[in-house]
């Protein structure tokens, strides 16, 4: 081999090797920006919620009285679920000029079902920390969790209320709670009749 041919052999390798490493350098950020951008396709929605009609009680603009208020609440499998479902509605914060008898920040811990028609609504403190007092307050906050579920569940005949996983005498010093009430319309504003 002659000298002339060892140095076209030395360049012609040095080219590629140059040309190699350039095109390893390059190509991934080349066909990072080339390649098809494939859009991953849109999960189907998901179905909306099964939902019911139901009955829940909010105060009066004058403060006396419960407003019975149909709405639309989550469906429940079963009697316990939906109870709990009715209990969740009711607690939620309602759309002005309704205003909520449950003092704010009060959560469902858990709902429980008698054998006698009886349910045993555990709510977590607030509902007796945060409750502004007063006998007609107390009365209002009491009825609408009672009424709520004897109502919309006409299995449920009576209803008690716990705190924090245990039973109390009273929310605020005034009703008694050591026992299930049975609903009462006494608390409710009741519709004027027609032609009034």
């Amino acid at each position: 081999m002659t000298a002339g041919r060892a140095a076209g052999w030395t360049v012609l390798v040095l080219v590629v090797t140059a040309a190699l490493g350039v095109t390893a350098y390059f190509l991934p950020n080349w066909l990072a920006q080339n390649q098809e951008t494939s859009v991953p396709a849109e999960a189907p929605p998901r179905p909306a919620a099964r939902r019911i009609k139901a009955t829940l009680y909010y105060v009066s603009e004058d403060g006396l009285r419960l407003v019975p208020t149909v709405r639309e609440v989550v469906f429940g499998e079963g009697l316990l679920e939906q109870a709990r479902r009715l209990i969740e509605a009711e607690l939620a914060a309602p759309s002005e000029p309704l205003r909520s008898a449950i003092p704010p920040g009060t959560t469902v811990k858990a709902v429980y079902l008698g054998d006698k028609g009886e349910a045993f609504v555990d709510l977590s403190p607030e509902v007796s920390s945060a409750h502004p007092g007063g006998a007609l307050n107390e009365l209002l906050t009491v009825y609408s969790l009672v009424d709520v579920l004897t109502t919309n569940l006409p299995a449920v005949t009576a209803v008690q209320i716990l705190v924090d996983g245990h039973e109390v005498d009273t929310l605020a010093g005034h009703v008694d709670l050591r026992r299930p009430l049975p609903g009462s319309a006494l608390m409710v504003l009741q519709p004027a009749p027609p032609g009034t």
